[in-house]
């Protein structure tokens, strides 16, 4: 059994498990509120949270602005009020005495925006700031503006020396702990770098060596690291824990706290959590945002990975052995594939994937008339919930909010599809057609002793037990 002691983080004694921040809805104030109540840090999501009316009800959120702009701006103002509702739904838990962080994605729209005008109407609700999915060069100076810690969210000892040498070194009294984020191992987005390769995963251990390493360089000998992705129990860490070579080390834990009581995911979600196998948690490359990114293996997932291999190259020209003339769109302008590609082409149309739509790379991807309409439409509700979006070619950048490429139809409206799962996770049909994301662990719901006979335990039952060591 592995024993782990109370560390000082952030300004606090606290139990060094951490909840990890799940966008969407996922994370909310009362998993929070609950999880920094039995001793560790709780953290809710300040992506695109859920508020609510003056009965308790969920607000839609729906959008009425008529450009993406307009558009953009209601979701921002979503965005803060949500984060408002959850961290005063964790603070009346805890009572004020727990520690609760707010977790926000720097390349999500208006990111900055959201988390100043959270802190701006949240003092004393919000003890940390938790930030990854890029670098997050300006979140020092969000934290010495409201005197609160920041904990960005890397996946390497390269990334987090380049972040102390821009900005963090101003600001290091703030920093509360730097969260390793194994991109192997994590749910939701990874940070793998274009020299790592997504199927030959890494040994944590050395890489976060290199992370202390350059730590102890700057001068960081106690600020803690926190471990993210692949935590399942204290026993599989052992070798971790008072490790003199690692300093102070903590523990995050994001997918585990999905199944629990207290987790606002729909009953079908968690039942489907205790049927994963492993293998059915895997990293794809279908994100708008670009990043690889950690999800499970479902109808979602086999639609967009089958309309991407339903895909050739074209040339507006004939030239070379693109020579087969091609029709696309209502107006059939010409085209020129292969002839080999032609005849896939025509194999697909009779299948009934009879729309050929283009990408920015210069290829036409086969769907149904169906799923054109359902992208297209989707493309043009774009309310710019990613900084740049490679979905809708949405980017925040003034003047023309665009990225300057041709919207791509091999990615999908990742707003649309977590809002739907995340508020429609007691439906079977929702859980297959949306995207889930998982940690790679997750199959170990299906043989843990403690999940036996469908069992779903309180926080306050999952803490107990991880403090086993088990």
């Amino acid at each position: 059994m592995s024993v782990i002691n109370a560390i000082r983080m952030g300004g606090a004694e606290v139990l060094p498990l951490i909840e990890g921040g799940k966008g969407v809805a996922i994370s909310n104030g009362i998993s929070a509120g609950h999880w920094a109540l039995a001793g560790g840090v709780g953290t809710f999501s300040a992506v695109n949270a859920d508020s609510y009316d003056q009965d308790g009800r969920v607000i839609p959120q729906i959008y009425h602005g008529r450009t993406r702009r307009e558009r953009h701006e209601e979701l921002i103002a979503y965005a803060i009020r949500g984060a408002l509702a959850q961290a005063r739904r964790a603070f009346d838990i805890t009572g004020g005495k727990g520690r609760i962080h707010a977790n926000i994605l720097w390349e999500m729209g208006g990111a900055e925006r959201v988390i100043t005008g959270v802190l701006e109407q949240a003092k004393g609700l919000i003890h940390g700031i938790t930030c990854g999915a890029g670098m997050p060069y300006r979140l020092s100076d969000i934290a010495a503006r409201f005197n609160v810690h920041y904990y960005p969210i890397v996946s390497s000892g390269r990334a987090f020396s380049a972040l102390w040498k821009r900005a963090y070194h101003k600001t290091a009294s703030l920093l509360g702990g730097v969260v390793y984020e194994d991109p192997w191992l994590a749910g939701g987005h990874n940070g793998l770098s274009n020299s790592e390769d997504p199927t030959k995963p890494e040994d944590p251990l050395p890489r976060v060596l290199a992370l202390r390493k350059a730590m102890r360089d700057f001068g960081l000998h106690d600020t803690p690291i926190i471990m993210a992705g692949g935590v399942w129990c204290l026993d599989d860490w052992a070798d971790w824990i008072d490790n003199k070579d690692l300093g102070p080390v903590a523990f995050q834990f994001g997918t585990r706290p999905l199944l629990t009581v207290e987790s606002p995911i729909g009953d079908a979600w968690k039942q489907r959590l205790l049927t994963l196998k492993e293998g059915d948690v895997f990293l794809n490359r279908f994100s708008p945002t670009g990043f690889y990114s950690s999800a499970v293996n479902n109808s979602f997932i086999r639609e967009l990975r089958d309309r991407n291999d339903r895909q050739v190259a074209y040339s507006t020209e004939a030239v070379g052995e693109h020579t087969a003339e091609y029709g696309v769109g209502p107006r059939r302008r010409l085209v020129y594939l292969t002839p080999p590609d032609l005849e896939r082409a025509q194999g697909w149309e009779q299948s009934g994937f009879t729309e050929a739509l283009r990408t920015p790379d210069s290829t036409l991807i086969f769907v149904t008339p169906d799923k054109a309409r359902e992208i297209l439409q989707d493309q043009t509700d774009c309310m710019g919930c990613l900084s740049q979006c490679r979905f809708s070619n949405w980017s925040q950048q003034e003047p023309d909010f665009t990225n300057g490429k041709k919207a791509d139809p091999r990615s999908f409206c990742i707003q649309k599809t977590l809002q739907d799962i995340a508020h429609r996770g007691d439906e079977p049909d929702a859980v297959e057609h949306n995207l889930m994301f998982s940690g790679h662990n997750a199959f170990r719901f299906a043989k843990d002793p403690f999940y036996s006979n469908g069992f779903i335990p309180t926080v306050k039952q999952l803490m107990e037990r991880i403090l086993t060591g088990r």
